[in-house]
């Protein structure tokens, strides 16, 4: 008798697997049989979760150009220090709040046809990485720096504190899914869903939601607007996939294993 099998898909998001009665390979004398797998129902399931951004990080630079190496720095050294002073009047006064991403201090090049680069002068430049944790608070971090002397707001990152519980949300939203799907293919098929046989999860929890990198000359005190930001939000994905078992044969479907999406 031909085994007896059956295949239905879901928009192409779950799989069923049914085998029943399937012959046993031809078996060496004294080899012990093959244990056959238990029929399964495999289906996979989507979920995300939305959540509003709580936290930024500002990567101010601080860019000054002069004759030699040694002046660049110490102009930069100054507007730096000013720039960090007004972040600090701000409200950035913990100190992981305030590092330096980087420094550097390169000569500038003037390149003319057929002749040899020359140097014209050195920049230095300073890269402050600035940690708020007051998300209302990012638009006035960014003015401050300008006000203190920064040449370029190097990017705006947003990040959330909750990760964690939307990526469980996004789990538990997943495995529903899942779940439905196979209790409809169950049904479908006639049998039973029973408990999952095996869970699995993929979870993609983005990395700092950036904005477009922009730069920003110092504007005159007097006339600066204050720097308004939209930091949307941040959505967490988890992908699952599930083996189901079955009640078949007869089992009823109050028998002991049986499983409720419900």
């Amino acid at each position: 008798m031909r085994p007896l099998s059956f295949a239905a898909s879901l928009g192409g998001a779950a799989v069923v697997a049914l085998a029943l009665g399937a012959p046993l390979a031809a078996q060496q004398p004294g080899m012990p049989m093959p244990m056959q797998p238990p029929p399964a129902l495999v289906s996979s399931g989507h979920g995300e979760t939305r959540i509003a951004p709580d936290r930024a990080t500002v990567i101010v630079a601080v860019e000054t150009r002069a004759a030699t190496a040694a002046a660049a720095g110490a102009e930069n050294a100054r507007i730096s220090k000013a720039t960090m002073a007004a972040l600090r009047a701000a409200g950035l006064t913990e100190k992981d709040q305030l590092t330096t991403a980087g420094y550097s201090v390169t000569p500038e090049f003037r390149y003319l046809p057929n002749e040899n680069p020359k140097v014209i002068g050195y920049v230095a430049r300073n890269t402050i990485r600035a940690e708020v944790r007051r998300i209302d608070q990012t638009g006035k971090v960014i003015d401050a720096a300008l006000t203190g002397g920064a040449t370029t707001i190097a990017g705006v990152q947003f990040t959330a504190s909750n990760v964690d519980d939307a990526r469980r949300s996004s789990i538990a939203l997943a495995v529903a899914q899942a779940c439905r799907d196979a209790d409809a293919m169950a049904r479908a098929a006639g049998v039973q869903l029973a408990r999952p046989l095996e869970l699995t999860t993929n979870t993609m929890v983005p990395g700092p939601r950036p904005m477009a990198d922009f730069a920003m000359a110092r504007a005159a005190k007097a006339e600066q607007e204050p720097t308004q930001l939209d930091p949307g939000e941040i959505v967490v994905t988890a992908d699952v996939m599930a083996r189901w078992g079955m009640l078949t044969n007869g089992e009823t479907a109050n028998a002991a294993g049986a499983h409720s999406c419900r």
